[in-house]
């Protein structure tokens, strides 16, 4: 199985919730080679984020739900299984100021039955945690804010509408002392070409490492709108799936919090600017390198064969139809103006009957089969020759599903049997 927070439990979190040695999860299982027989995964259970109903539930091969979480608040979408037997989950905050779809504002670590070990409210007037959360091999935890800006500010940085507007930022937490150890903030990095008088002016194709503020306006002012986090520790880097620019944003997580304001600094020289970015080139006016995403859900970073692969999932909202690919991340090149910068695509997969306008995504399995979350239609198997050999189909708002190996550590520590 290859997880989400493969890295889940360390030093820090032993301290905190007196896991045993046993707790500890181990590096990215590398996936090795294709499935040449084609059969679907057997022995498994698949953790089911259900945001429609604000459930999370194990599900057999049989579709049947084998465990179900009692949580104390609706999901804020993004709940994950542990290989301790807890719950890394992202919840929604009472009374919130800030209501996007995907809202959060709620982080809690839940025990096997059901009592909140670790609680940490991001929830305020100006910002609020949403989508999506990342457990680092530290035991410390990324997540996806959305911080509000006034117009007048907004209008100050170079954005052209004169409402207020809800840029991204990352946090980075530790639940240990709950402080915020680390931050990253898309405002710090913004180009415009609108107003040679305001802010941030400059040539976007010429500055592919900033982030052009008036790209994407939307008249509710959440013009960015992340949705998915995952983290690379072999390069120190997050990815960040930014939907309504149809990217993926890849940030230098070995910055401090000062030079992650700035263009210098970190492993890549670069501060907290963009290092790479793919998916769209339109986005930053490049006219070289072709657009594959139309909207796009949940970067999963895995190892194959010793190499960086990542699945998304983009959903193709311009036509109505789906496709997951499958990137060579070490193919990712130094980001240049008017340059092809998008990774090698090494597997795709689309269907006439494969589209959700939203959530969705995809993750590995042991066999080499790829798990896609339709997140409109269910949940789908699907081999390396495009064969789908086993569907859950049932209407819904599907975020993520998750699969255990039903003799794994995450599931011998959840005692369900």
């Amino acid at each position: 199985m290859i997880n989400k927070h493969s890295f889940a439990c360390c030093f820090c979190l032993l301290l905190l919730f007196g896991c045993s040695n046993d707790d500890l999860t181990q590096p990215p299982t590398d996936t090795g080679g294709n499935n040449e027989d084609n059969q679907p995964v057997k022995d498994h259970l698949f953790l089911v984020n259900d945001a429609e109903n604000n459930r999370v539930f194990l599900m057999d091969k049989e579709k049947q739900n084998v465990f179900e979480w009692q949580l104390q608040s609706g999901i804020g979408n993004d709940c994950f299984l542990m290989e301790n037997g807890k719950l890394l989950a992202l919840l929604q905050a009472e009374d919130p100021a800030i209501e996007f779809g995907g809202y959060g504002g709620k982080l809690q670590i839940i025990n096997p039955d059901f009592t909140v070990e670790w609680e940490y409210m991001l929830s305020t007037e100006s910002e609020i945690a949403h989508h999506d959360i990342e457990m680092l091999p530290n035991g410390n935890i990324l997540a996806i804010v959305w911080a509000r800006i006034s117009a007048q500010e907004a209008q100050e940085a170079g954005f052209k509408e004169g409402y207020e507007i809800f840029p991204e930022k990352i946090v980075e937490i530790d639940p240990g002392t709950n402080e915020r150890v680390w931050e990253w903030n898309s405002w710090d990095h913004l180009i415009q070409d609108f107003d040679s008088t305001k802010n941030n002016f400059g040539s976007i194709a010429a500055n592919p490492s900033k982030i052009d503020i008036n790209y994407s306006l939307v008249p509710n002012g959440d013009i960015m709108h992340a949705n998915g986090i995952d983290y690379d520790p072999k390069n120190d880097l997050i990815f960040l799936s930014v939907n309504f620019f149809s990217e993926v944003w890849v940030i230098d997580h070995s910055t401090t919090t000062e030079k992650a304001k700035t263009s210098s600094g970190g492993n890549f020289g670069k501060g907290g600017d963009l290092v790479y970015r793919f998916g769209n080139p339109e986005a930053y006016q490049n006219t070289n390198g072709k657009r594959l995403f139309h909207n796009n859900h949940r970067p999963n970073i895995f190892m194959e064969n010793g190499q960086n692969r990542m699945l998304i999932f983009m959903n193709g909202n311009n036509i109505e139809q789906s496709t997951v690919y499958k990137f060579d991340l070490e193919s990712l090149r130094e980001l240049e103006a008017m340059k092809d910068n998008e990774p090698n695509v090494l597997w795709e997969f689309t269907h006439p009957d494969l589209y959700s306008p939203k959530v969705s995504g995809a993750e590995t399995l042991p066999n080499g089969n790829i798990l896609i979350t339709v997140g409109t239609k269910g949940i789908w198997e699907v081999t390396p020759k495009a064969e789908v050999v086993w569907k859950f189909e049932e209407r819904g708002f599907w975020w993520r599903t998750y699969p255990y190996h039903k003799e794994s550590q995450a599931i011998r520590n959840l005692n369900i049997n």
